[in-house]
């Protein structure tokens, strides 16, 4: 159950850095007028291919990370069920115990 939580935590956490870190890139390489500043369109065409490509793995983990953390939260909620069943099968086994002694409070 805690290793959703911490593979959740360890997916998401990396992709929205990753996809904070290439939106702050493309930001400061924009000029005055909106355009951006690349030295050649070769490096203009490998670094949009690099931070599309990029911008797709930190989707998936942001995809993985919440799906991990639905999963923790599921199992979170399903154990909390299972131990109030247990509760109230303990109250209902205690209250048999009482009436067939007939002990009433």
């Amino acid at each position: 159950m805690i290793s959703s939580l911490v593979l959740g935590l360890v997916f998401l956490l990396p992709g929205l850095a990753l996809r904070y870190w290439i939106n702050r890139r493309k930001f400061y390489r924009r000029g005055p007028m909106g355009a951006e500043g690349f030295s050649s369109y070769e490096s203009s065409w490998i670094i949009t291919l690099v931070e599309r490509v990029g911008k797709w793995v930190a989707y998936a983990l942001i995809i993985l990370g919440v799906g991990m953390l639905w999963v923790y939260w599921r199992e979170r909620k399903e154990k909390e069920k299972i131990t109030q069943k247990e509760v109230v099968e303990q109250q209902r086994t205690k209250q048999q115990v009482l009436d067939k002694n007939n002990i009433h409070f």
